[in-house]
């Protein structure tokens, strides 16, 4: 793979982990979700931004360290596996700011949440670096569904 060609990959997965998270971003909270009841440890919002762009970041950065090694048809698996949890990730926004469904985002999150973590697993089997990059978005993932969690049970009538 030459140069031009390894680097026109590495802005295709910027390319496309950036517009899932444009995707996602446009359900943004608002009134409705300044009047829901919080846990005390709900981050401020001006947290969200820049810890999302640096996972976001890892992300298509971890996804081209695997393409890079193995191309496409030598990493379906794992690549199939990380458009899969971006596509979940962007529908989460919808789900809990679009319809305002706490219930139903919990569900979704969950099931984004297996789907990262097979994607870490697929990921670390091809390049253990790109685990290992995709970590952190398991973590703070995992904050996510316990927060969306209680947000959930807080609020549900």
């Amino acid at each position: 793979m030459n140069k031009t060609h390894t680097l026109a990959g590495l802005v295709g997965w910027f390319m496309l982990t950036f517009t899932a998270a444009w995707v996602g971003s446009r359900f943004m909270p608002g009134e409705w979700y300044e009047q829901l009841t919080k846990p005390s440890w709900t981050p401020p919002n001006w947290v969200f931004a820049p810890v999302w762009s640096v996972l976001y970041a890892l992300m298509a950065f971890a996804a081209w360290l695997v393409w890079k090694r193995a191309g496409f048809a030598g990493a379906l698996l794992p690549l199939a596996l990380f458009v899969l949890q971006l596509a979940l990730n962007a529908t989460w926004s919808w789900l809990f700011f679009g319809l305002k469904n706490p219930g139903v985002a919990f569900g979704g999150i969950t099931v984004l949440w297996l789907a990262i973590l097979l994607t870490v697993l697929a990921f670390w089997n091809e390049n253990s670096t790109a685990g290992i990059l995709l970590i952190p978005y398991l973590a703070w993932t995992s904050f996510a569904v316990a927060l969306n969690f209680a947000l959930w049970r807080m609020n549900s009538q």
